[in-house]
């Protein structure tokens, strides 16, 4: 299938738009994403409808904890990454070529019915390189009453994200850090655009924001303030979880200290209604309590969550509405 967002250059080159990788591609390569090929001087969306991995999982596992709360969605995720994060949780398969399976949108869609899923989370490697496949299948969703969940390190240029929003119900996205230079060093991209899709997601499809926390790298009480003072003048509601380092891929640090996460934690409740720490089980630190009068509204075990602070849509002490999508 042609990929869309790009441009032909003299000798058979083009130039792909999708992302700010901006990538030159001769004849015969790929870009840096290693699924969008130059073939003859036409760009060729090489990963359409082919699937690395198709699960059942928890709305809390993407991480989302104010969408569709306890429910189930299945997540599917394509071969390849526009980035290269020395510390990639998924690299064995975002960051070499795995066999795939080819799903149509149609069987797609048919298997998230069959298994009664609330609907489909495009995540595991980095779902925004799929970009023609995701716009085949967003709409046709959407139409059989199904929510399209993307969990994504955002890096995308605005003309794309702006043509896939229309049909995306929420978005989990990875700020890695507010370094700039810890984006070209570690991760081999660029923070700016990352925060503009955060901007131009909010208010127009739920947001939730995830920082792997990596000792040494991005755990720094500057840094930490930065990011939380950024997502607070933003939107203090929008949900922020703090997540737990462990050594991979490429980078051999310890894992994130205990004392760290629950620091950082704290800093940020200061400004923020709602943080989470994730990839490790400390006590009331994966719970949501209401911003208005402290009760606690959804108990977590792991993925198990239990409702029991909320009356409807509202806290049962106080009466305030909970910020959330999808109470059951």
């Amino acid at each position: 299938m042609e990929a869309k967002y790009y441009t032909k250059l003299e000798g058979g080159r083009v130039r792909c738009l999708l992302c700010p990788q901006s990538c030159l591609i001769e004849p015969g390569g790929a870009g840096r994403c290693r699924v969008r090929t130059n073939r003859n001087g036409r760009l060729e969306a090489d990963s359409y409808a082919r699937l690395v991995s198709l699960s059942m999982d928890p709305m809390e596992k993407k991480p989302l904890y104010h969408f569709h709360p306890g429910s189930y969605i299945l997540s599917v995720g394509p071969n390849g990454c526009n980035l290269s994060c020395q510390f990639c949780q998924n690299w064995e398969i975002s960051q070499a070529a795995v066999p795939t399976a080819r799903v149509s949108p149609e069987e797609l869609i048919l298997a998230a019915k069959s298994h009664q899923s609330v609907g489909l989370a495009y995540t595991y490697t980095e779902p925004l390189i799929w970009f023609e496949y995701l716009m085949d299948v967003l709409p046709r969703a959407r139409e059989q009453g199904l929510v399209n969940v993307l969990v994504t390190n955002g890096f995308i240029n605005p003309e794309p994200l702006r043509e896939l929003l229309p049909y995306i119900d929420a978005m989990n996205v990875d700020l890695k850090s507010m370094d700039p230079e810890f984006y070209r060093r570690i991760c081999g991209g660029e923070l700016a655009p990352v925060l503009r899709t955060i901007e131009q997601a909010h208010g127009r499809c739920w947001v939730e924001i995830t920082n792997l926390v990596i000792p040494g790298l991005n755990d720094s009480p500057q840094q930490q303030q930065a990011l939380v003072d950024w997502v607070a003048d933003l939107d203090p509601k929008m949900p922020l979880h703090l997540s737990r380092y462990f050594p991979q891929y490429k980078m051999t640090r310890p894992a994130t200290p205990e004392s760290t996460l629950i620091s950082f934690a704290n800093r940020a409740r200061e400004k923020l209604s709602y943080v989470y720490v994730g990839n490790i089980r400390l006590p009331d630190m994966s719970d949501t309590f209401c911003p208005g009068c402290g009760q606690l509204l959804i108990d977590r075990d792991g993925y198990r969550i239990r409702l029991v602070g909320l009356k409807g849509d509202v806290c049962a002490r106080c009466g305030r509405r909970a910020d959330m999508v999808g109470l059951r």
